[in-house]
């Protein structure tokens, strides 16, 4: 096991360090980024101090190492347009974009699960296909498409949601202000409805299409025959044997859903004005604000890997073949 555990170790460091090369290669190969640190009125020896003293006179393996040394120790550079660590900016936008992630991730699992077992259990019927169009229909639709409509039809014509804002509810948790947390709770929940949803369609439908196979092959095992020729109660071979013996898929469906939702919301937060990291991403890639971006990117893909790690060794500790 702790084998296991090493090698998957050593291949997110190695994840981390292509993602930082690569969006390190990308920032830098549009042009000098010594002109987003003078002002428009700078004189030729103002800007080549500025390029010395920033260190962008230097080839650009030394750049990548310099910026990798300072990132080790948690330092990513200086926001150009907040004049902050860019590190502490993106702390700021993180827990808007946790909130809608876990909440579309929760919308995509909860709905799912039963959704897919329903299905399997009426395979071939008219709730069964009901189920799987519906299932083509949400991957289908992009989220930003998905988000418009919602916000034309629920938003402004029958105004039964607002089409943006946000009340805080992970950002007082974590500062220890639980009374304040639990308050802005149905507040949060009532502005979290839209956003996610449009997050959450596609990875619902999808993950209603995969809980359905799983369950159709198990169903056909033997032990499944052998539980309702004991006279098992249909819940009980379902629920205690079938759907006990296919949530390997699901477990790791819930743990790469996290990821995958993380990078959905970038262009819904967008939509719906939502204060998270893909708004923020999206305002500092036009603005060129490379420091920010950088530090976006990369806790992004932190993020991304490091639940991709730990849903690896849940897989392995519950199916040992995992680690061979």
């Amino acid at each position: 096991m702790w084998t296991y555990i090493a090698r998957r170790l050593s291949q997110t460091v190695i994840v981390i360090l292509g993602v930082t090369l690569i969006s390190f290669t990308a920032l830098h190969i549009g042009g000098d980024p010594t002109f987003l640190y003078v002002s428009d009125r700078a004189t030729n020896e103002e800007i080549a101090q500025t390029r010395v003293r920033l260190g962008f006179d230097k080839p650009l393996y030394v750049q990548y190492l310099t910026f990798i040394g300072k990132a080790a120790q948690g330092d990513l550079g200086k926001s150009l347009k907040f004049h902050r660590p860019a590190i502490d900016v993106v702390a700021d936008a993180l827990p808007a974009t946790i909130e809608l992630t876990l909440f579309s991730m929760l919308i995509a699992i909860v709905v799912a699960i039963p959704l897919g077992v329903l299905a399997a259990l009426r395979r071939g019927s008219a709730t069964d296909g009901s189920i799987m169009i519906l299932g083509m229909l949400g991957q289908s639709i992009p989220s930003f498409w998905l988000g418009i409509m919602m916000i034309m039809t629920f938003g402004v014509q029958l105004r039964w949601l607002p089409i943006s804002g946000h009340v805080p509810l992970l950002e007082p948790m974590f500062q220890g202000d639980f009374h304040t947390a639990f308050a802005n709770l149905p507040s949060a929940i009532y502005y979290l409805i839209m956003p996610s949803l449009a997050v959450g369609v596609y990875s619902l439908s999808r993950n209603a299409r995969l809980v359905r196979s799983s369950m159709l092959e198990t169903l056909s095992l033997d032990f499944v025959r052998t539980a309702r020729a004991k006279g098992l109660s249909e819940y009980a071979v379902v629920i205690n044997h079938a759907l006990r013996n296919a949530w390997l898929p699901v477990v790791t469906m819930i743990g790469l859903e996290f990821g995958f939702l993380l990078g959905g919301v970038v262009v819904v937060e967008i939509v719906f004005s939502w204060p998270g990291i893909g708004r923020l991403l999206f305002n500092a890639i036009n603005q060129r604000d490379i420091p920010l971006v950088q530090a976006c990117v990369i806790v992004l893909a932190g993020i991304f890997v490091a639940i991709n790690l730990i849903v690896d060794l849940v897989y392995a500790r519950l199916d040992p073949r995992v680690r061979l």
